[in-house]
């Protein structure tokens, strides 16, 4: 017990460890620090055959980050749990599960005053994902090791790279993404704000 409590305060803030283990206890949760992927940053698979509810978040998160999103896949399976496949995934049945998870966490004072103030107005949105909010994800990325270089940071017409290696110019803002046209094929995709790119020639 107390080896995985010391590994969960390599992930999470110390203070939120006994409330974090003792939710995985309470619900079975085969929790597993997933290998770093640019499409997501964590998920919850329901039990199926013999396995249980199983959550997988990134390694490369910092703190907060992997906290807000462990807590994120828990309301996930707490709404399974309870409505199996009837309601919709961020529903309203989602996002009153996720504030009532959050609430123990303010209590404590567990996040710095930027994330905490961009975290309540973010669940009072609830969107998706954290990574939908731009203000939450902005004061996040504080506190990555190496914060490195995000698409909004760049000038307009920019070429840059992504993770996986394609290349973009990068366009004007649609709300929260960018309209960037892909070097290779000339099509045009909505790229997230504040994805981490590789700059490889300014206008």
């Amino acid at each position: 017990m107390e080896e995985y409590k010391a590994i969960l305060q390599k992930y999470i803030p110390e203070a939120a460890t006994p409330q974090v283990y003792q939710w995985l206890q309470e619900y079975h949760i085969h929790l597993k620090i997933s290998r770093k992927r640019s499409s997501k940053l964590g998920d919850y698979r329901s039990p199926h055959k013999d396995k249980g509810h199983q959550i997988t978040v990134n390694h490369d998160l910092n703190p907060y980050s992997f906290l807000i999103t462990l807590i994120h896949e828990i309301a996930h399976m707490l709404v399974w749990d309870k409505y199996r496949n009837r309601v919709r995934a961020h529903g309203k049945e989602w996002k009153e599960t996720y504030r009532e998870l959050m609430v123990p966490f303010f209590d404590m004072d567990i996040f710095p005053e930027d994330i905490d103030s961009a975290l309540t107005n973010y669940l009072s949105k609830s969107y998706a994902s954290s990574g939908s909010d731009l203000n939450l994800g902005r004061a996040l990325q504080k506190y990555d090791s190496d914060p490195g270089l995000t698409l909004e940071n760049i000038p307009e017409d920019s070429v840059f790279s992504l993770p996986n290696g394609m290349a973009f110019k990068k366009g004007t803002l649609n709300r929260k993404r960018y309209r960037c046209t892909r070097i290779d094929n000339n099509k045009v995709y909505l790229v997230s704000a504040l994805i981490r790119v590789e700059l490889l020639e300014s206008p």
